[in-house]
């Protein structure tokens, strides 16, 4: 989902919360927002209960069975000028969302798309060797004439009888959980994945439990057959205490498949639906990838929520206490606030936000292991072992948005040897034990300023135009300076976002 759609959602839960609806798992699923108000909303949006381009079958009564069906073009096309490389770039990005309802309780919806795309030099040179886009997965070609592709998307879903209390879905997308621009325990910033998800709603409580095939490219050399299959169980509890305050437990587990050396897939072991028995079976010498964390959310003041994470990799308490900087205290941490309808101006936002992430966490001794999919990561896009703030004003009235980001982050990156930065490097090949901390290495300033003009055109199926400024600087102590400005102009209808900060 969108940063546009999401702001909706944000406006309506922090404004009427309420003890069902759960704002840090997404997807959403429609039976835990049927309330939601669009009368809510002081902009124009893409409403909750969209029906654009859709028709309904077998409506009467007295029939059994009835369709719901809904198509929805999807469309991207930006040009942009590299101010650095001095070059005209073009995104051109086509396709189709379809979606088909029987009786509220079958569901399936499908997007596929395709197209080019040109990125500016500093998104550029983070895939250009891989070839991989954390939006849609494979490429192929080049920056000059344009990376091609072709990506799909989808689900079935099935509630039995239409009950609000249990779901399964299968498909191919993506996770997101938290309440942040960011999150350090699971994002939506690499590429889609297959996955098998459970849903509970009981009481106050949705549990999700989900099981992926995840795939790791970095020692294929380029030859997609090459690739590694991982696998991955997840589980997420959440509990809405009030209805302004909600508290989050995570877990997953991350196992590499078959590779030249064995041959294993997925593990029946993690089907194993109960939350937290992870731990106890990696303290007796599990060789899989373990990672567990809390998510806190709290409304204040009828207009502001603060949220918080901590992701934990490893947690050995004697070690912390000792506070002597061991290499396996690898934790992650986030903590910010959404401000709605700010000095009762209706439609104007502010959020800030802070991650941290120590070195060497999400990273795992067997490369293929670690918290990562298709060559980018599950987590924070900039790894580990940095600091960042960001800070977000966003302004919407009628059909019109401008908003104003900005982010610094201090990152410590990887030199000669490894220090902790970069997740695809094994932990084994750590140059000490001890006197680890974040920023280690390679000192590194990140600053990266964006401004953007949106109108909405249709705002009931998401067409907008946009015209906006972004600029990239790198500054770090070896020397190296970067500073990259990319003007760009685009009609989109699009519904995922597009990371250019990372």
């Amino acid at each position: 989902m969108g940063q546009e759609v999401q702001q909706a959602f944000d406006y309506w839960s922090i404004q009427n919360p309420n003890q069902e609806f759960h704002s840090t798992f997404k997807p959403y699923l429609s039976k835990t927002y049927y309330k939601a108000s669009d009368s809510l909303i002081p902009f124009k949006f893409y409403s909750f209960n969209n029906f654009f381009l859709s028709k309904m079958l077998n409506e009467k009564p007295e029939k059994r069975i009835w369709y719901q069906l809904q198509l929805h073009p999807l469309f991207d096309a930006e040009v942009g000028q590299d101010v650095l490389t001095n070059q005209v770039l073009k995104n051109i990005t086509g396709g189709t969302h379809l979606k088909l309802n029987i009786n509220n309780d079958f569901t399936f919806a499908g997007n596929i798309i395709g197209g080019t795309l040109q990125q500016p030099f500093f998104v550029d040179t983070n895939f250009s060797n891989l070839k991989i886009s954390p939006e849609f997965g494979q490429t192929y070609g080049n920056q000059k004439k344009g990376y091609s592709f072709v990506d799909y998307t989808g689900y079935l879903s099935y509630s039995p009888n239409n009950n609000p209390y249990f779901n399964i879905q299968a498909g191919r997308g993506k996770h997101f959980i938290g309440d942040g621009y960011r999150s350090v325990l699971l994002s939506d910033f690499a590429p889609a994945y297959p996955f098998f998800r459970i849903n509970a709603n009981i009481w106050h409580f949705q549990y999700n439990v989900w099981y992926t095939w995840m795939n790791d490219p970095i020692q294929a050399g380029g030859i997609k057959k090459n690739y590694i299959n991982k696998y991955g169980a997840f589980h997420y509890l959440s509990y809405n205490i009030l209805k302004e305050l909600n508290i989050g437990l995570f877990e997953n587990v991350i196992w590499r498949g078959t590779d030249t050396n064995q041959i294993r897939t997925f593990d029946p072991a993690y089907l194993n639906p109960i939350v937290f028995y992870r731990p106890q079976e990696y303290s007796v010498g599990s060789p899989d990838n373990s990672f567990i964390g809390l998510n806190l959310n709290a409304r204040i003041f009828k207009t502001a929520k603060l949220y918080a994470q901590l992701g934990l990799d490893e947690f050995f308490l004697k070690e912390i206490r000792a506070r002597k900087g061991w290499w396996a205290n690898k934790q992650a941490w986030q903590l910010g606030a959404k401000y709605i309808n700010v000095f009762k101006i209706k439609g104007l936002s502010l959020q800030a936000e802070y991650n941290q992430v120590r070195p060497y966490t999400y990273s795992h001794g067997v490369v293929a292991q670690n918290y990562a999919h298709y060559g980018y990561a599950l987590a924070h896009p900039l790894g580990a072992n940095f600091t960042e703030y960001l800070g977000i004003i966003n302004y919407r009235k009628n059909r019109i948005q401008i908003q104003l980001k900005g982010i610094y982050a201090l990152i410590g990156k990887d030199s000669t040897t490894n220090l902790g930065n970069n997740i695809y490097l094994s932990y084994v090949t750590r140059p000490f034990e001890y006197g680890h901390k974040t920023g280690q290495g390679v000192k590194t300033n990140y600053m990266q300023s964006d401004i953007k003009f949106t109108y909405y055109l249709i705002p009931d199926m998401n067409l907008r135009i946009e015209l906006g400024y972004l600029q990239q600087t790198i500054k770090n102590t070896k020397g190296y300076e970067l500073q990259n400005p990319y003007i760009y102009f685009g009609l989109k209808t699009s519904f995922w976002n597009t990371y250019r900060d990372y």
